[in-house]
């Protein structure tokens, strides 16, 4: 086996254009920065993990900015001469010098993981246990557009068999408008696909009673993190009321929260994204939670490039836990591709990668493209 004790540890932070614009609650993207950060060994063996935030500060007050000062300044100096088989006692070093910053966090986690699955010759998944599985199930995200521009959208999808569920995006237009513009997309979709909607913690809660009940009516099969993130009462509320699922995100981003969701039967499905609770041992300790009450987990996504959307892909299909399928389609939305070989989507489905560490090489010369001077 080559030395594992890392050597160093590097940051760089890309621009990557997307195919469309993308439109959350409050803000749209036309590209994604993605921060890699790479540790490499005494023994040569290189690791990346990929640190993201769907859209910039606004959801988590993280960005690539702040991730690479915290990283390259607070974290580097604890993981320089450990090894990166010691992933747990990095990560709990890392704990008390640097509070919350999880994305950054996951960052770090992702690129231990792949540099000793490196080392050893395994892939990532047989660090987290093995692979019971080798797919999910992936819901594609249609953004905030008018209804016309989404059922087109869905209807390519669909004839293309890439996608059969479909997650619609609101909060950003009066509510009233923007209910009867999904229910127009969910009753056109109606026999022929799943839809879903994200409300990204935009509605208060008198908002919310007035209007998700319209949405279940309408033919809306899950409603996700409809209230603020830390009106669990609120949230416990609707879920009591609603005779569809209820799916918390911005609620849940540690293992404390995932507690707190189950104590108050808050919501039926659990959204883990490896990138907002730090990393693979985080996500892990909220799945522990959610199976031992029940409730269901999906594989959510921050719009990960390549690297977090397969470390996302070794999780969910090594931990049982994620039952309710995934959103892990962060690279198709990408405009160039940004490894050797590209993830395989279809079917419905994202593949798990085959090789050592994530299973995925880089393509240098598009990270160098993108690289921001």
């Amino acid at each position: 086996m080559s030395d594992l004790t890392i050597d160093s540890v590097a940051t760089t932070i890309l621009d990557v254009p997307l195919v469309r614009p993308h439109k959350f609650a409050t803000t749209s993207m036309t590209a994604q920065p993605l921060l890699l950060v790479e540790v490499r060994t005494r023994g040569g063996v290189v690791g990346f993990g990929e640190g993201v935030v769907p859209g910039g500060p606004w959801w988590g007050g993280e960005s690539v900015e702040t991730m690479q000062a915290i990283v390259e300044k607070y974290i580097s100096p604890v993981l320089l001469g450990r090894r990166v088989d010691d992933v747990t006692g990095i990560m709990r070093d890392i704990e008390r010098v640097v509070a919350n910053a999880r994305f950054a966090k996951a960052s770090v986690d992702v690129a231990l993981h792949d540099a000793w699955a490196r080392s050893l010759g395994v892939p990532v998944h047989t660090l987290l246990g093995g692979a019971f599985r080798t797919s999910v199930d992936v819901t594609w995200a249609l953004g905030a557009a008018s209804a016309e521009e989404i059922i087109d959208e869905a209807q390519q999808k669909l004839d293309a068999k890439l996608n059969f569920s479909f997650k619609l995006k609101m909060g950003a237009l009066d509510p009233g408008e923007d209910t009867d513009r999904v229910v127009r997309i969910a009753r056109a979709l109606e026999g022929k696909a799943g839809v879903r909607v994200d409300i990204n913690a935009r509605w208060d809660r008198l908002t919310a009673l007035k209007f998700l009940p319209r949405l279940a009516e309408g033919g809306v099969e899950m409603i996700e993190q409809p209230t603020p993130a830390d009106q669990f009462e609120v949230l416990a509320e609707l879920n009591a009321l609603l005779p569809v699922p209820v799916m918390a995100d911005e609620s849940v981003q540690t293992p404390h929260d995932a507690l707190e969701i189950v104590q108050r039967r808050a919501a039926d499905i659990i959204a883990i994204k490896t990138t907002k609770c730090g990393g693979l041992k985080k996500s892990a300790e909220i799945a522990a939670i959610a199976k031992a009450a029940g409730i269901a987990c999906h594989g959510a996504t921050s719009i990960e490039g390549p690297i977090g959307t397969a470390a996302s892909i070794h999780f969910a299909c090594s931990e049982p836990a994620i039952d309710f399928g995934s959103e892990l389609f962060g690279p198709l939305l990408f405009d160039d591709e940004l490894l050797q070989v590209p993830l395989r989507y279809e079917n419905g489905q994202v593949h798990l990668p085959e090789g050592p560490g994530l299973g995925v090489e880089l393509n240098m010369d598009a990270v160098k493209t993108w690289t921001r001077n």
